[in-house]
């Protein structure tokens, strides 16, 4: 598999979008418009279309979720524990740090350059990869931003971010199709064809959308940190969860997405967390932003390396 052809013109699609943006071709601020369509509209359908057509069994792969989970979380105790050990910052501060180089863009960045090169059968783990993100990995940050005071939201606040949890997208689309797949009903050809439509939409108009809304501002102010925790992010973290995988003696396809998971950028989401409770903004911004520039080297370069079970992964 010539891993540069089919890997290339995805990251193309973000610079084609950085472009647009920086030249004025396209309003920065459609990103949110076509971030909104995908994320509601798109992936949802995306992710149910194919997981209702799984078998049940093939659903439960606990080895993926161990190998991907597992090296998200260690890589955010080994942060967190450095900056309160190391350098005595206060919780809320390292939790920020932790998250920015433990909490991965698999749903705009991973699934849709898993479905571009790999097809439908990577959807899959990369759904599983996107619902451990946002049921595990989000609500850990608010409850440990909210347990040193940081926050001001209280009980109602984590009623709040539970109910957006069940609600959120990915995951009431993941439910949903697990629940089909239970039935083993097959979905109606008409349906199946309209949410095609829409699925085929998730990879363009995601991978545009982080173009368009990349900024490049504030980044020299916050480089030393951001480029250390863009070394964790896009090399420590994808090295540790690879070496769950072969521990764990994953199969080849779901090894390739589980490094790829955890080799793609820092997840927008840590952002709009360190806003909201106004912890290391600039440093989480920056982080995002370098991240996302690093990454076009780093995995393409995971993906060569991983070559050799792509070609029996495909």
């Amino acid at each position: 598999m010539d891993v540069a052809n089919l890997v290339l013109p995805v990251f193309a699609i973000i610079v084609t979008g950085w472009l647009a943006g920086w030249l004025g071709y396209i309003s920065r601020s459609l990103a949110d418009g076509l971030v909104h369509f995908a994320y509601n509209v798109a992936m949802p359908a995306l992710l149910f279309v194919t997981i209702a057509q799984e078998s049940a069994r093939s659903l439960l792969e606990w080895r993926f979720l161990l190998a991907f989970g597992g090296g998200s979380i260690l890589c955010f105790l080994l942060v967190l524990l450095a900056l309160r050990a190391g350098f005595g910052r206060g919780l809320a501060s390292s939790t920020m740090y932790g998250m920015s180089a433990a909490m991965t863009n698999t749903g705009f960045v991973a699934l849709p350059i898993l479905h571009s090169v790999y097809g439908q059968p990577a959807v899959l783990p990369a759904a599983v990869a996107t619902v451990f993100v946002a049921a595990v990995m989000f609500p850990a940050t608010v409850i440990l931003l909210e347990s040193e005071g940081s926050g001001k939201h209280g009980t109602s606040g984590m009623l709040v971010l539970m109910k957006q949890i069940v609600l959120n997208p990915m995951v009431l689309s993941t439910l949903i199709g697990l629940a089909w797949a239970i039935t083993g009903a097959p979905i109606p050809a008409p349906l199946a064809a309209y949410l095609n439509i829409f699925a085929a939409a998730l990879t363009p108009c995601a991978l545009f959308a982080i173009g368009l809304g990349l900024s490049l501002e504030g980044i020299t102010s916050n480089l030393a940190g951001s480029i250390a925790l863009a070394a964790v992010k896009l090399v420590i973290m994808p090295l540790i969860v690879y070496v769950l995988c072969v521990l764990l003696g994953l199969n080849p396809l779901y090894t390739v997405a589980a490094v790829v998971c955890a080799a793609v950028p820092t997840a927008k989401t840590v952002y709009i967390l360190a806003g909201a409770y106004k912890v290391e903004e600039p440093l989480v911004a920056a982080t995002v932003s370098i991240t996302t520039l690093l990454s076009v080297a780093t995995l393409l370069g995971w993906l060569y390396a991983l070559s050799g079970l792509a070609v029996t992964a495909g």
